[in-house]
């Protein structure tokens, strides 16, 4: 929409998902929906430079919007075969009825995250459909993002909103009965589109900002629109961790581990707005997953250098999250942590009680930590034989040369 007056195009950013969410809601099909609010957009363009930017443009783009798609259902040939899809024309809601007050489109956004990461939803659907249907993003732009085929993706979609439409997923926000249940799976969703912008999985870079940034702006949304202290755990966290982002690779593209960064870099005032959060976080009870992880960031962000990281207290915080929700991953981080508070022999010891484990013998930075663990104990060959196996299981390409730079140092150490 480049052609647009900037005030057009700025809206567009700012407000077409709440748009489309309230669009879907009125009538009750995703890609009727995202039809009729671009319909609406064009007649933005058309209308506002002669009859002057409406006082309310927001509830003008949906209320249009709602008329192009009632319109499609009445006159357009593809309307017979969406009819059974859509409720019937008598049934959609009346001019009167439409119900644009602000705190309802603000509902309809929540309506929509909630409809998006929906458990009846494989874990993949609900990433891509989020990223697509929350964050505005192209098909091609959540392909790129998760690493897969734009066919592949618009594939995935359609099956998901087909399952949306054939199970009657109901397009509302859980009750309070039910919340406890269905926030998890929102915040995983979130967190999942948070990590694998800041930790890719593949390719040449890092970090993925505009995954981060998608991440966090619904995070922050939700926080609004539903402030729970795992909501605020979350923002935390992600804030926590985004602060040291610039620090993670160097001028080369180089990676660079935690306890070698510069702290300079990272950003000071993104960690006092997540300490805000957590702080807030840990006034509500009980403590959470979410929470419990801000906690072990801060205690990174607060250290000004890495000798001065209070390991006695990360090795707490992980105690705590692996008696309530133990798994495999947290448990490498907890021998870590045990290894890195003065007792290497120890945490060797719980890497090796765990390494036989299905989901971290194929994980790479298992193999890496060992590897590290093993160096800083002068078991130079055994080292080496960890860092070989995590170099065989890497895929990032700043991971795979960091490795290959371990091992080199090795060979030149021995």
């Amino acid at each position: 929409m480049s052609t647009q007056p900037s005030y057009v195009d700025d809206l567009y950013r700012e407000h077409s998902r709440r748009v489309q969410a309230t669009l879907i809601r009125l009538l009750g099909d995703f890609e009727l929906a995202e039809e009729a609010m671009q319909d609406a957009f064009v007649a933005a363009v058309q209308q506002w430079p002669v009859n002057g930017k409406p006082d309310n443009p927001t509830a003008w783009l949906i209320r249009t919007g709602y008329h192009c798609g009632i319109d499609q259902i009445r006159r357009r040939s593809t309307a017979r075969r969406r009819a059974h899809l859509l409720l019937p024309t008598e049934l959609l809601p009346t001019e009167e009825a439409l119900d644009l007050e602000p705190t309802t489109i603000e509902d309809d956004a929540l309506r929509l995250l909630f409809t998006c990461c929906h458990p009846s939803l494989s874990m993949e659907a609900r990433i891509a459909l989020t990223l697509r249907e929350m964050c505005g993003l192209t098909t091609e732009q959540v392909a790129s993002a998760l690493l897969m085929k734009p066919t592949t993706l618009a594939q995935r979609i359609v099956r998901a909103k087909r399952k949306i439409r054939d199970a009657h997923i109901p397009y509302v926000v859980p009750t309070q009965a039910e919340l406890p249940e269905r926030l998890p799976d929102v915040l995983k969703v979130i967190y999942l589109v948070f990590n694998e912008g800041y930790s890719r999985s593949t390719g040449a870079s890092v970090v993925d900002i505009s995954l981060t940034q998608e991440a966090m702006r619904l995070g922050k949304e939700l926080a609004r629109l539903l402030p729970q202290g795992e909501v605020f755990g979350l923002m935390a966290l992600m804030l926590l961790n985004d602060a040291r982002r610039e620090a993670r690779q160097d001028s080369d593209g180089e990676l660079v581990t935690l306890d070698a960064q510069d702290r300079r870099l990272w950003r000071q005032e993104d960690i006092q707005v997540g300490i805000a959060w957590l702080e807030q976080a840990l006034a509500l009870t009980p403590t959470g997953y979410y929470t419990l992880q801000a906690s072990i960031a801060a205690v990174h962000a607060q250290a000004s250098r890495a000798e001065q990281t209070d390991w006695g207290r990360i090795v707490r915080l992980y105690d705590a999250l692996c008696r309530r929700f133990p798994s495999p991953i947290l448990a490498l981080n907890r021998a870590v942590a045990i290894a890195m508070n003065g007792a290497p022999d120890t945490g060797l010891k719980l890497l090796d009680d765990i390494a036989h484990h299905p989901q971290i013998s194929r994980y790479h930075l298992f193999h890496a930590a060992k590897a590290d663990l093993l160096r800083r104990q002068g078991q130079h060959e055994a080292a080496r034989s960890a860092y070989q196996q995590a170099l065989q299981l890497a895929t990032l390409d700043p991971e795979k040369r960091f490795l290959h730079r371990r091992l080199a140092e090795l060979e030149h150490s021995s």
